[in-house]
């Protein structure tokens, strides 16, 4: 090797230690957050605190954010993920009062948040609304049904002791030990990194949100994958309100919108693992994961609720910064 190449070599290895630093700023965030909170907080690294993190902060919000990453994927969003919970949620607990079976139940909760993705996908694939319109129409369009169905936003309550075992088992029960929800969100998810990895109909939806013109020109009818885009986003949407409603026992209007701004987060974290800057179901899990983690141990420490939102902008801005920064130096190089 001559002393120009060796130079070279040399000079080039601290851009590929920061490019390295960058691309991988999630784990190390990831790491650094987890680190600081079991310094900072003696109850951070319980057991129980650590099961509180995975049952309760994250199980949901990955859920959402898996619908969410669908959403991304294909190159649009869904503000009405919240609309889909909570319109599973209203049906769920409407029939289970009106003393139908906890299956048929389910079915019709999953099918409502279904029928948000269809309305979504007719304005969005039918009539060509762009998906941030559509979907923001669809948010105030469900909120304003439900405060009409409730009476202005009363709380559908179940009787506690009129609660179905097989409805209790959904939001609390285990499987040889192991949470229910925390299952279902892992069931999902799985699910979720096979289409993307493995189907036709994920690389497609894929390859609509990188470059939608080459699909449409290449003979596929991208408008047909991205309805049923729609379909599915509400159809996962809707199997996080049956689990939020099975655990709470109670369904509370638009309280699914609760989760629309951490999906969105978590799912732009999780592009920073792509190269290409894309949705990817491990870049969101982590995302979800690392939001999860800031919202637990800030609440450990007892610091203002509003400190607490503060805290959590700053770190999905200083992620994202990173990943922002690591593109642009690509570009120029």
């Amino acid at each position: 090797m001559s002393l120009h190449t060796s130079a070279h070599a040399t000079a080039g290895l601290p851009r590929l230690i920061a490019d390295r630093l960058v691309r991988y700023g999630l784990i190390l965030a990831l790491v650094a957050v987890f680190a600081a909170f079991s310094l900072i907080t003696p109850t951070f690294l319980t057991l129980a605190n650590l099961q509180s993190i995975l049952v309760n902060n994250f199980t949901l919000l990955a859920i959402v954010s898996i619908a969410m990453t669908f959403a991304v994927g294909s190159g649009g969003i869904d503000l009405s993920v919240g609309t889909a919970m909570d319109f599973a949620s209203f049906a769920f607990v409407s029939l289970v009062l009106a003393g139908q079976p906890v299956a048929l139940a389910a079915f019709a909760g999953l099918g409502a948040g279904a029928l948000v993705g269809a309305f979504n996908a007719l304005l969005i694939s039918g009539i060509g609304v762009s998906p941030f319109l559509a979907t923001l129409g669809t948010l105030f369009i469900g909120r304003s049904i439900q405060q009409l169905l409730t009476n202005g936003g009363n709380p559908v309550y179940l009787p506690p002791n009129g609660v179905p075992e097989a409805f209790r088992f959904l939001g609390h029960g285990t499987i040889w030990g192991f949470p229910v929800p925390l299952a279902t969100a892992i069931l999902i998810i799985a699910i979720a990194a096979v289409i993307f990895a493995r189907t036709r109909f994920g690389r497609i939806i894929l390859s609509i949100g990188i470059q939608p013109g080459v699909v449409r020109y290449s003979g596929i009818a991208a408008p047909a994958y991205i309805a049923a885009t729609f379909v599915l986003v509400g159809l996962i949407a809707a199997a996080a309100g049956l689990i939020l409603t099975a655990t709470v026992t109670v369904y509370i209007p638009s309280s699914g919108n609760a989760f629309l701004l951490n999906a969105i987060g978590a799912t732009f974290i999780g592009t920073t693992l792509s190269p290409l800057g894309r949705p990817n179901v491990a870049g969101t899990v982590l995302g979800v994961l690392l939001l999860s983690i800031v919202a637990n141990g800030l609440l450990l420490t007892d610091l203002n609720f509003y400190w607490q939102q503060v805290g959590t902008g700053t770190l999905i801005f200083a992620v994202l910064a990173l990943s922002f920064i690591n593109r642009k130096a690509a570009d120029r190089a």
